[in-house]
Formats: C-alpha cells, structure tokens, sequence
C-alpha cells in the first residue's frame, strides 16, 4: 500500500496545504505531515502552508518554523492537500498546486472528487487526521506527531461526540494517547476553554438566534459589527455552531458568518437523517452528511429561505 514514505520517495521539494480558515483538523493533518516527512527525509525542503493558524493551536508550531507565508515561486517536486474538498478552497496556493510537478491529497470530504493525481480520500473516516494516520507507519509516530493527529481526530468528532466517530477512531486515538500525550489538557484547552471574548460572543449569537420550521431548524447570525464590538477574530466563532445544534427539538442548526456586503459564510449541522452536505454542494460548498457549510451570496432573509427549502425538501 502506498503510504507517505512512498509518496514523498525523490521529492526534493516538498509543499504541504490546508483550506482557507483552516480549523484543527486542517492543522493538525499538516503539523503531522510535516513532522512525519521531515524525520524520514531531514534534507528534502519541506514546507507547510495555511491562510492562518488559529491562536489556539499555536502550540502545534511553537517554534513557527513549520508554516510559511511566502509561497514558493518554482514548481514543488510534491504538493500535499490536506482536508479540502477541492482544490479552489486553497486560496493563493491553488497557484502552487497546478503548477506542481506531482499532487496528492488527504481527505475524509464526501464532496471531495479527486482532483489531485494521487487520492487518498476516505469519507467514512472522521477527519483528515485519522486518513492520514493510516498512510504512517506507526512506529514512526512520535509524541509530536501523536499531539497533532489526535488535535484532528478530537475537533473533528467533538471529542468523539459525532456520528463519525467509529470503533476504528477510538482505536486509533488510543494508539495515540500510548504515545503519552497529555490528552486530557488538549481537550480542555482546544475543545472547551474559551477566552471572555469567545464567551461574550457566543451568549450574543445565542441571545439573537431564531427558531424556524416548528422549531425544528436553529439559526443565528455573527456579524461583522458584532466582531468589531466585541474585539473579536473569525476563529472566535469556532464552536458556536456546536451549541446551536444540542438544542433540543432542533433537526438543523444553522450559523451565518458575515464575511462582506450581503455575503455569509453558513455553517450547518445536522442531528437527524437530513444530509446537510447536499445543500452545501448545490450552492458550491461541500462537506459531510450531517456537518457541512458554503458561502452564500445575498441579504440575509433570501439565504436563510434558500436553505431552508432545501431542508424541508428533504424532510
């Protein structure tokens, strides 16, 4: 089987990537891959890539020597993907990768439609972390890697609370928590801890959300005017959703980011049998059945009716 060993034999140029507003699965997959790579190949020139790294995960790259902002103006031996559908949501290292002499990507996306040359794309795995874990050769795993991979594997399940989590990642969770990583403390602080801004934030977003549908679809709204006051960033919104989608009675949970003038990025959640990730691909997004999202174009009222009609096209 081809793992990354195998993939990364002879480059000499090495560039990893995520998808813009990467989360904890993006980065965690790409800390991981650089790590692993770098200790099997220390004088091939690797270098890894994010629009931004989310201030709770600076840890991940104490040192800020694994992500570069420049992008490399020749063409790299290997581009690495890591956790994106496709390959417009790299922003400006879409230029790197079609340039690149080879491309591969590492995915868990439903939507993902394989447009690298080498594809490792598995949509039952619960994040990009525990596809990538398989292409390791685990006794290679050191507790670096071991941090990074399992910071995947626990946002991307809410700490093996979704639906995707299954026997094999708990089993690989495991295998990671033996490499003696303090697990319980990245819970803590990736996944519950939040700053007063965060809290302030949430409680306001809660404070103005809407019930719809019989009460069976939530939907609140963060927008820019709201960031500003509360002297927020877009990673501040991290975990808002997950709130909105535990109240009870509710199918969908819906949270519309406004990122320009009648224009949102949606983030939707499912808790039932509506597959959330055909309405983000019908308006060019992607993701899985019950946790997707898109960016929409309108006043607020026209995407949350447009979406709404989706979900009760499905009901």
């Amino acid at each position: 089987m081809t793992g990354l060993r195998e993939l990364a034999q002879g480059a000499k140029t090495i560039f990893i990537a995520g998808h813009l507003r990467p989360d904890g699965d993006c980065v965690g997959a790409a800390v991981a891959s650089y790590r692993y790579l770098k200790k099997l190949y220390p004088d091939a020139a690797i270098h890894a890539y994010v629009e931004k790294v989310p201030e709770v995960f600076d840890f991940l790259d104490p040192d800020h020597t694994i992500f570069v902002q420049e992008l490399p103006k020749e063409p790299v031996d290997l581009f690495l993907v890591l956790d994106s559908s496709s390959k417009d949501r790299l922003g400006e290292a879409q230029a790197v990768f079609d340039t690149a002499k080879q491309t591969a990507c590492v995915d868990h996306h439903v939507s993902n439609l394989g447009y690298a040359k080498d594809n490792f794309v598995k949509p039952g795995c619960s994040s990009a972390c525990e596809v990538l874990y398989g292409l390791m050769e685990e006794e290679l795993i050191d507790e670096k890697i071991a941090e990074a991979l399992y910071i995947g594997i626990i946002m991307d399940t809410g700490v093996f609370r979704y639906s995707s989590t299954t026997p094999k990642t708990m089993e690989i969770a495991g295998s990671l928590m033996e490499k003696g990583i303090p697990f319980w403390k990245y819970i803590d602080e990736c996944f519950y801890q939040r700053t007063y801004t965060q809290t302030q934030l949430l409680g306001r977003t809660l404070l103005t959300s809407m019930r719809l549908m019989d009460g069976k679809v939530i939907v609140a709204t963060v927008t820019r005017r709201m960031l500003e006051f509360y002297g927020a960033q877009t990673e501040d919104i991290e975990g808002i959703i997950d709130q909105l989608r535990v109240t009870k009675g509710v199918e969908v949970a819906l949270l519309l980011h406004e990122i320009g003038d009648q224009e949102y990025k949606v983030s939707m959640r499912s808790n039932t049998t509506i597959d959330v990730s055909r309405i983000a691909v019908y308006f060019g997004g992607g993701g899985h059945v019950k946790a997707a999202g898109c960016t929409m174009r309108g006043s607020l009222h026209d995407v949350v009716n447009n979406i709404t009609e989706h979900i009760e096209f499905q009901m």
